[in-house]
Parts: C-alpha cells; sequence; structure tokens
C-alpha cells in the first residue's frame, strides 16, 4: 500500500499516477469535502486528462481525511505543494506540520518520501528530527524530486524521465517496496545524497531560466532591427549543443512560482555562502522587464491616442491547459491597467477576488472584444486560433492585437485590417499612426 499525505496540485496528481500503475493507494488530506469530491471522481482543479485517468483508476485508490489510515502504508509521500511569496519565498511550515503529524501515524517500519519542493538542507535536518522522534521504530527518510507541469502533470506523473532520489546512505539499495514502487515507472533512477538531490531540481530549473532569458532578450532584438525568433529557433535546435527539445520560446517573463522559488533559493544560498549570484539577478530582471511587453505596446498604440481605452484580454492562467493564476503576466497587466475598462476571458479561471470597477469577465473571447481599442492574449489558449479575424475586427472599436505567443495567423490578422504584434517579430498591419 502506498501513502499519500497531502492533497494539493502534486499530491493528488501523483496519488492518481501511482494508482494507474497498479498500486493500491491511501491519500490524505485534512479537508473531508475535498476527499469526498475526489472519491466521487471530480479533481478540484483543471488538469488535461486527470479527471480521465482518475475515473478508470477509482478502484484502487482512497482518499480520506483519517490520518490513522496512513498506517496501512509501506511507502508514504509527504506530497504538499509549498507556497512562495512574492519573492519567490517558501513558507515550508505547513508542510513541517504536515510531517511532524503524519509520523505519529505511520507504520514503525515506514518509508517516508518527501516530495514537495524543498531547499538544500531541509531533508538532513529532518532526518535528524525524526531520528529524535523514532523511539525504537525504524522509520527510513528519501527525498524525491518532484518534475510535475502545470498543464502536462498528468503525463508528466505517468512517464517521468527519470527519479532522482536523495538519501542518507546514496550507495545503499533501496528498500525492496520503494525500489518496486519506482520500477513500475520504467525509468532511470538517480540516487545521491540529500543535499544533490534538493539541488538538482533547482540546477535543472536553472537551465530552463537561462534558456528563457537568451529567449526573451533575442526576441526583443528582433522585434526591433526586423529579424524573426520563429525563424532564428530552428537554427539553434540543429546545433547538437543545445539541441531539438531546447526551450526556446519567448514569453511574458517567469511565471507559476516554481521557477521563481528556485531563482530565490540560489540567490538565499550564495549570500549566506558568499558565492557570486549576479547572472541570477539578470534574469531575475530581465523578467521582470520582459512581463512588462504587453503594457509598453499598450501604452505605444493605444494610451497614447486615447485617454478612454477600453482593452479586451483573453487568458488569465499563467498559461494554457492550467487554472493557476501564480504570478500571471495577465493579472499583472490588469493591475496596471486599472484605470481603463478591462474585459477578460479564460476558458478555466474565474476571479474570485475584487479586481475593481472597470474590470469584468466576458462569457466568451468575442464578447470580451466588443467595442474594445485593444486584444492581448496573456495566455496561448489553443481554442483562440480558431476563432474568427474577420469577427474579432467587427467587434472591436480599435485594431490593436498584442499576440505574444503566436497563437493567431498574424499574416490573416494583418490581412482583416487588424494591427498584429507577437514577440520576437516585426509589427504587421500598416500603423494609423
Amino acid at each position: 500500500m502506498i501513502g499519500f499525505a497531502g492533497l494539493s496540485h502534486l499530491g493528488v496528481v501523483s496519488a492518481i499516477a501511482t494508482a494507474t500503475k497498479g498500486f493500491e493507494v491511501i491519500a490524505y488530506g485534512d479537508d473531508f469535502a475535498l476527499c469526498d469530491s475526489l472519491n466521487h471522481g471530480k479533481p478540484p482543479f483543471f488538469e488535461p486528462g486527470l479527471a480521465e485517468v482518475l475515473a478508470s483508476n477509482q478502484s484502487r485508490i482512497h482518499f480520506t481525511s483519517d490520518p490513522s489510515e496512513i498506517g496501512k502504508c509501506e511507502v508514504v509521500y509527504f506530497s504538499l505543494d509549498v507556497p512562495t511569496d512574492e519573492n519567490g519565498s517558501s513558507d515550508l511550515s505547513t508542510l513541517t506540520k504536515l510531517i511532524e503529524g503524519i509520523i505519529t501515524f505511520a507504520s514503525d517500519s515506514a518509508i517516508l518520501v518527501v516530495l514537495s519542493q524543498v531547499p538544500p538542507g531541509f531533508t538532513r535536518k529532518l532526518a535528524r528530527r525524526i531520528g529524535e522522534l523514532q523511539d525504537g521504530r525504524n522509520l527510513q527518510l528519501f527525498y524525491q524530486v518532484e518534475t510535475l507541469i502545470f498543464g502536462r502533470a498528468v503525463e508528466r506523473a505517468l512517464y517521468p524521465e527519470r527519479f532522482i532520489i536523495g538519501s542518507h546512505k546514496p550507495r545503499a539499495a533501496l528498500p525492496k517496496a520503494y525500489a518496486k514502487l519506482l520500477s513500475g515507472f520504467d525509468c532511470p533512477i538517480l540516487v545521491m545524497r540529500y543535499e544533490s538531490a534538493e539541488l538538482a531540481k533547482i540546477s535543472i530549473n536553472m537551465c530552463l531560466v537561462s534558456s528563457v532569458s537568451v529567449a526573451n532578450t533575442m526576441a526583443e532584438l528582433c522585434e526591433k532591427i526586423g529579424a524573426d525568433w520563429s525563424e532564428i529557433v530552428p537554427a539553434l535546435k540543429l546545433d547538437k549543443r543545445i539541441g531539438p527539445h531546447a526551450y526556446l520560446s519567448p514569453g511574458l517573463g517567469i511565471a507559476g512560482g516554481n521557477l521563481e522559488r528556485d531563482l530565490a533559493t540560489v540567490v538565499s544560498l550564495a549570500n549566506e555562502v558568499g558565492t557570486d549570484d549576479a547572472i541570477v539577478d539578470a534574469w531575475i530582471s530581465n523578467s521582470h522587464y520582459r512581463r512588462d511587453w504587453a503594457l509598453q505596446m499598450i501604452h505605444a498604440e493605444v494610451i497614447s491616442h486615447s485617454e478612454t481605452p477600453a482593452i479586451a484580454i483573453w487568458g488569465l492562467a499563467y498559461k494554457q491547459d492550467t487554472n493557476s493564476t501564480k504570478n500571471s503576466a495577465a493579472l499583472s497587466l490588469i493591475d496596471a491597467l486599472k484605470p481603463f475598462s478591462i474585459r477578460a476571458y479564460d476558458p478555466h479561471v474565474v476571479l474570485d477576488v475584487e479586481i475593481g470597477p472597470n474590470f469584468s469577465q466576458s462569457a466568451s473571447a468575442l464578447e470580451a472584444c466588443t467595442g474594445v481599442d485593444a486584444v492581448a492574449i496573456m495566455t496561448p489558449w489553443p481554442q483562440f486560433s480558431s476563432i474568427n479575424m474577420a469577427e474579432i475586427k467587427a467587434a472591436m472599436k480599435g485594431r490593436v492585437v498584442l499576440d505574444p505567443y503566436g497563437v493567431l495567423d498574424g499574416n490573416a490578422c494583418a490581412q482583416a485590417g487588424l494591427l498584429y504584434f507577437k514577440l520576437g517579430s516585426p509589427a504587421l498591419g500598416a500603423s494609423e499612426k
């Protein structure tokens, strides 16, 4: 029996994926209503394919608000998402409280695994704490790197590229029950010391951030000199030193929470031990700068010509295929445009906070366009690409379309009489200025 303690995004997806591999799973969370909903096949958030996978494996997974049921499990994962503040710093208090509470219910020989992302040093300190609490029990502690991606979490959980495991004794064989579980996913297993595993996830994200920063920096240059970044990307992907899977798409800064947390962690560690973090500071600065791309374009193309502009915003999630708005560029743009009329639409996000008297959410993307001066596509939902350009133009008062990710056909937009802007590309459509 495999246990999961913590039913946030990470715990729900991981528990269901484990059941899909044929294991019996008990998943604990302290919210009875949430557990009841999951037991009836209703996930608490949107993730492509999750509801279907849960429905087909319902017989092998039981969600419970009774922590004592964790005592039936040989392997117990701590799978709570760790929240971050606006600076990317982690709040570990809830996770620590969960772990200390669950340990009292775990069996005497349970294998404990921290799946939540934690800063280097956390697991070793926890191991010492568990050693103090053991009272004759034979508990073993491991750290396992989580690699879920919002919008692709089911795919990543079912078909991981590899498992990275932090161990107190990295050269020793993994316990049989834990090894059997990991082998069920048929991927390479890398075992290393606690601190190396904790830093491995951060290192992976640093490489990702560096690729994003290169793409953002060069894409902006393309916009200014008439080059097109989308034409350059294939040349980079044919270079063996970069590769076909390199992340080279420019975007509106870094969002979602995880990358920001890792940047903040590296800065904090560097300041603590006296190493250089200048490149990380540069990445953070570049991210903040590029997040304002849409705002800069709206000022240049709309606000400079109208005292009372109306703006349509398509997409509120920080990226497609998720309803998470953590550090969303759309919300940042809405906050900056509060004095003006904002009409927003997102297929999966309904904001439950008070934005202001000039903000409203529409029932459709086209409805949001009615009478506006500009449309900003802040989340690249694929369904936006099927909307007719002529209908967009007919609904609008103005004609500015900001499509940073290239969801629409830029040439078709220009032919429909729209003025089209995309990250990394020259503007399409003659300016009326």
